[in-house]
């Protein structure tokens, strides 16, 4: 604190402690300034009257002295001292009290920031001037509510209080008010019962029109989360104030019980998608608590990596399958579905549907998610369509058979899981081979006849017959000869 030394008037009397009171001359040669105090402490609000008498040669050069400019300004700084009549911040608060060589400097509704060091000036006719430096040091205060002890008793704050100021002692009566209502007088210190609501001040018996700060429960926090939008890896930070006095503490609350932080800031350098939640700001000093109103922070997010599905998940010919695409994501994905070849396929909500699937839908598959923030593509899922077999292509080699030769009767079908193929001759209940080829070595008559190809998997099977015909041998012709002799 800066301060200066003064004399007070009688009206203020009593009202301005005096830190240090002893006169101080500055002079020489017949010129001076004399303070009648070097310090002194003011509270703010008040008046305060600085006093001096100064002295200067009665001639000079064989002329009559005379005072041609005399007054007041602020030290400090390397500018020219600046009377303080035209200084703005002084405007309408300071008078100068001149009688012969008594100077008087008195400012009304002290401020906080008067608080320095204040000299006087004068000049003559013959050209002197004198400044009285150092001048007198003014140190201004407010008065102040501390809140010696406090306890919660059902609902009501049951406070000790006591005001206080550096220029002040405790011999002196004070008036204290509760919501602007003059509630008791007395000492520094009262103890009584506060609602949360409740506005207490105090003041100084006789000068109620400069009481002291009020002190109060936290009232209602606000609490703003910058910036409004939150992407997931930005920095976020949200900030809880409160009016209070005396100032809140704060603490961070998630989800109702999950404690945070003990700051009025809660600072997330690179927020996560699990941040995401509802956030509370509880406020509280000696006299009371509030709850902020929730805030609710959704952070955004690019889609996750999306899981896919195939239901049903063994998939037949015929039936209906549906693909399953589903990624986490904030705003919600949009879907698209692709082939191999890149062929989109627009289904609803990640989920595409074949009605009646076929053989020809059978390949690789892969699922694009994306919002704003970003898109991903879901790792292939293969779709294997399995289907009973189609109806057998069945053959013979050679198409002619004779015998005593060897023959081959081959059978093939479309089929998934591949067929199982047996080999069934007309009228005969047991099958003759199983495979894809049947072979039939020495072939004889009795093998002519029609043979059936069955193709089976556990989709189902088909049938198919060819005929096989055996043709004779071709016979050696052997001429005879009877030779006759005579």
């Amino acid at each position: 604190m800066r301060g200066a030394a003064m004399s007070l008037t009688a009206a203020l009397s009593g009202f301005v402690a005096v830190l240090l009171s002893v006169s101080a001359v500055q002079g020489q040669k017949g010129w001076g300034v004399t303070y009648s105090r070097t310090q002194i402490c003011a509270v703010k609000g008040s008046a305060v009257e600085i006093s001096c008498t100064y002295t200067h040669p009665y001639r000079i050069n064989g002329q009559a002295t005379e005072v041609t400019e005399r007054f007041w300004f602020r030290e400090g700084g390397d500018e020219a001292p600046v009377d303080l009549r035209t200084d703005s911040d002084y405007r309408g608060r300071v008078q100068y009290l001149f009688d012969w060589k008594v100077c008087s400097l008195r400012i009304t509704d002290l401020r906080e920031s008067d608080s320095a060091q204040y000299s006087f000036r004068f000049r003559t006719n013959e050209g002197g001037r004198f400044t009285g430096s150092p001048g007198v040091f003014l140190s201004v205060t407010a008065l102040q509510v501390q809140v010696i002890r406090a306890e919660n008793k059902r609902g009501y704050i049951q406070a000790e209080l006591q005001c206080q100021s550096s220029c002040l002692s405790d011999h002196r009566s004070y008036v204290w008010t509760k919501n602007e209502r003059i509630t008791l007088s007395g000492t520094s210190s009262i103890s009584a019962s506060f609602r949360s609501v409740d506005r207490v001040s105090c003041a100084v018996k006789g000068y109620e029109e400069c009481p002291s700060p009020s002190v109060y429960a936290p009232k209602l926090p606000s609490v703003s989360v910058r910036p409004s939008e939150v992407e997931e890896g930005s920095s976020v930070t949200l900030t809880c104030s409160s009016d209070a006095n005396p100032a809140a503490q704060y603490t961070w609350y998630k989800d109702g019980y999950k404690r945070l932080s003990e700051d009025s800031q809660l600072f997330f350098s690179s927020i996560q998608s699990s941040d995401s939640g509802q956030y509370d700001c509880l406020a509280e000093n000696k006299l009371g608590w509030k709850w902020s109103a929730s805030s609710f922070i959704n952070v955004k997010y690019a889609p996750k990596l999306p899981s896919v599905s195939v239901r049903p998940s063994e998939v037949e010919e015929g039936s209906s399958v549906t693909l399953t695409c589903s990624s986490d994501a904030n705003p919600a994905a949009q879907y698209t579905w692709y082939k191999e070849d890149r062929t989109p396929l627009h289904g609803a909500g990640g989920t595409y549907n074949f009605p009646s699937i076929s053989s020809e839908d059978e390949g690789i598959y892969y699922c694009e998610c994306e919002n704003q923030f970003g898109r991903i593509n879901s790792s292939s899922l293969s779709l294997n369509v399995q289907y009973a077999p189609k109806l057998p292509s069945v053959s013979v080699r050679p198409s002619e058979v004779e015998e005593g030769s060897s023959v081959t009767l081959t059978c093939s079908s479309d089929a998934n899981p591949a067929a199982q193929y047996t080999w069934y001759k007309e009228e005969e209940e047991s099958p003759k081979a199983s495979g894809q080829n049947f072979t039939i070595t020495d072939v004889r008559p009795e093998h002519s006849g029609n043979y059936s190809c069955e193709a089976q998997n556990t989709r189902g099977s088909q049938r198919s017959t060819v005929a096989l015909t055996v043709v004779p041998a071709p016979r050696s012709c052997t001429t005879s000869f009877q030779i006759i002799f005579s």
